[in-house]
């Protein structure tokens, strides 16, 4: 993507590394979804709301999710510890974005095929600075996608422990988020229980 010379880059950090425990243990990254695995339509969805580059955190079964998904033009990192949560992925992802220009990184989750590309799109056009906190918000409540400043991935990776993600450093610095009311334009439910698969087509 051309980028004028002040224009802020944005990158996807597609958090798609759980093993889904209670799908059956069924891989969440390789659940289809229109015919396609689930974390495929979650790399369009940054890309189609206007991340830059696209950072996949892979996990559980990562070796088959790379075989079976179409992940070319994604920079694709492991978390050999991803069954210790969530939190361990979120720090692999900024890890990998720490050595990229970046300016901001804007996380989803591979699970929430509700949040589309327009949510996208509204979070990331709230990016003000490098020190950004901008979350989608849902009847008032935080939700994703969210936005990191690049100035603000060290203390939130420090921060990411279990299954907690950035949830922690969010709640401490709950005066600084920018919330994005996305409730007209996503739905923000988890693909987490066998339930939970009536989303999919």
């Amino acid at each position: 993507m051309a980028h004028a010379p002040n224009e802020p880059v944005v990158a996807g950090l597609l958090l798609a590394a759980g093993g889904g425990r209670r799908l059956g243990g069924r891989p969440k990254a390789l659940l289809s979804h229109r015919g396609r695995p689930l974390v495929e339509h979650a790399v369009r969805v940054l890309r189609e709301g206007g991340c830059d580059t696209v950072h996949v955190v892979l996990g559980a079964a990562a070796d088959r999710v790379r075989q079976e998904a179409d992940l070319s033009g994604c920079v694709v990192v492991d978390n050999a510890d991803w069954q210790d949560g969530m939190g361990s992925s979120l720090r692999t992802g900024l890890e990998s974005l720490s050595a990229t220009p970046a300016d901001a990184a804007l996380v989803c989750l591979v699970d929430q095929p509700g949040i589309g590309a327009p949510a996208v799109a509204r979070v990331r056009a709230a990016y003000r600075s490098r020190d950004a906190l901008v979350a989608a918000s849902y009847t008032g409540e935080r939700g994703h996608p969210v936005l990191f400043g690049a100035e603000r991935w060290k203390a939130i990776a420090a921060s990411a422990v279990g299954d907690r993600g950035a949830r922690a450093y969010l709640k401490e610095h709950a005066d600084a988020i920018e919330l994005v009311g996305c409730g007209d334009i996503a739905e923000a439910y988890d693909i987490d229980t066998t339930e939970d698969l009536a989303h999919l087509e």
